[in-house]
């Protein structure tokens, strides 16, 4: 979990606390072409066109999938706060390498984290956090660069390097259903187990091994001050604790969203119309 996303998660939990009290049609099966056709057999005896293109199904599904990724991957709180990791879906393909650095460097590099490291690097110098680095434009120009270099270590080693070599999936899957209380304890332990590549689930070794990658390569740019085993140890055990927290995030903003401020979710807008069947007559 990013450690620049602590401050703004905070607040945001304020908010989601204070508030609380999509099935795909099959694609169709390619036509047979008329010198494949034959009289009309009994069910379950007919035989499978022996020509019929196999690739155009699967090429399909990935399609829709490409499709459901790029809507996933453009969550906003508020039309601002990137959450661009979470799915409704529990049975989400697994992504590829390729799409995890691809949200990798997408939730890294969106102008929203620029925003929040500058945040957190002036609060840190208002209240003189990691006094080694000083004060004054020098200062406040190590507090934001240590922030970013926090928030894109942690990134890589948690949502791309470790998953993709443990084969786990870096995404937050929403529950979305169930008593307020199930979901709020299945959020809060996501951060501690996720999906595989193969849909099973178990520990979160990416999260957990990446808070604490972030946290050693940390000391390279802290003040020597700030530096040592001790103080990496936890500083990444209250990452993951703010993480597990920001997961209420995550599994209630839809919620939050759609009855306070009235929006229908656009992913559900879209499956509708993807589900209503054109006005054609059928044969």
């Amino acid at each position: 979990m990013n450690r620049c996303f602590i401050l703004n998660r905070s607040l945001l939990l304020t908010v989601l606390l204070a508030s609380l009290c999509s099935a795909q049609q099959p694609a169709p099966s390619p036509e047979p072409s008329p010198a494949q056709q034959k009289p009309e057999q009994p069910a379950g005896n007919a035989p499978a066109p022996a020509d019929a293109p196999s690739q155009q199904p699967s090429t399909t599904e990935q399609e829709k999938e490409k499709e459901k990724l790029k809507q996933e991957q453009s969550q906003r709180i508020l039309g601002v706060v990137p959450q661009f990791g979470v799915t409704s879906r529990q049975d989400a393909a697994p992504l590829t390498p390729g799409q995890k650095f691809h949200l990798f460097a997408k939730s890294t590099f969106d102008p929203f984290q620029f925003a929040a490291a500058g945040l957190q690097a002036g609060i840190g110098q208002a209240t003189n956090e990691f006094p080694g680095y000083g004060q004054g434009a020098a200062g406040y120009g190590k507090r934001y660069g240590a922030s970013f270099a926090d928030a894109t270590s942690s990134g890589f080693f948690s949502n791309f390097a470790y998953p993709v070599l443990l084969r786990e999936d870096p995404r937050y899957f929403r529950l979305g259903e169930g008593s307020v209380k199930h979901r709020i304890l299945y959020s809060l332990s996501q951060e501690f187990v996720t999906h595989t590549d193969k849909g099973t689930r178990r520990f979160n070794f990416s999260n957990v091994l990446g808070a604490f990658s972030a946290g050693g390569l940390s000391n390279v740019y802290y003040p020597q001050s700030d530096r040592g085993f001790g103080l990496t140890m936890s500083r990444s055990a209250i990452s993951l604790a703010y993480g597990s927290a920001g997961g209420l995030i995550d599994e209630f903003w839809a919620d939050i969203d759609k009855k306070l401020l009235h929006h229908k979710p656009k992913q559900t807008r879209q499956s509708t119309q993807a589900t209503t069947p054109p006005d054609k007559d059928h044969p």
